[in-house]
């Protein structure tokens, strides 16, 4: 499992080749429906309708299938992108409990530079930009149960954004 920080719609296609060997990633349907570009989303990802609690439900034992099978599972637990001024906006469940149904570790990862190539503030979209992804040592979820769920999310979250506070110079 990979849980990486949401900043702009750039960070799913960037992040991906990044990962370290195959991966899904968990994405909202509505990208699919994107001309040309919905379609790597359909091929590369796990799509779920948010809003919708049974689609939601749906998805978790897709998760589980990939993580079984080997593959990296990136999810991004703020659910979507970060439009606060803090370094991550609150992290969801549901990465966590899947990690922990599936007994996988999770590799927390950060994205750096996206928010210069899709710049909110700005009408262009696109500025060329150094994109960096930091991947931090694994976090360990053997033996963890359900009830370990919000310490787990607490420490990734700590981890995730003490080593993005920590790079300044990269945001």
């Amino acid at each position: 499992m990979v849980t990486m920080n949401h900043n702009t719609l750039a960070d799913v296609p960037v992040s991906s080749p990044g990962i370290p060997g195959p991966n899904r990633t968990l994405a909202k349907v509505e990208m699919a429906k994107i001309p040309i570009f919905g379609y790597i989303y359909q091929s590369g990802s796990i799509l779920v309708t948010r809003q919708d609690a049974q689609s939601r439900k749906e998805s978790v034992p897709l998760m589980v299938e990939a993580l079984e099978k080997g593959l990296h599972l990136c999810l991004f637990p703020e659910g979507t992108r970060n439009k606060t001024d803090q370094p991550l906006a609150r992290f969801y469940d549901g990465a966590f409990k899947v990690a922990i149904q599936a007994q996988k570790p999770i590799i927390p990862g950060v994205i750096f530079g996206t928010k210069h190539i899709l710049d909110p503030d700005k009408k262009i979209w696109g500025w060329p930009h150094k994109i960096q992804l930091h991947f931090l040592p694994e976090i360990s979820t053997e033996g963890m149960i359900a009830a370990d769920t919000e310490r787990l999310k607490q420490l990734v979250f700590e981890t995730m954004k003490k080593h993005y506070v920590s790079h300044p110079e990269l945001v």
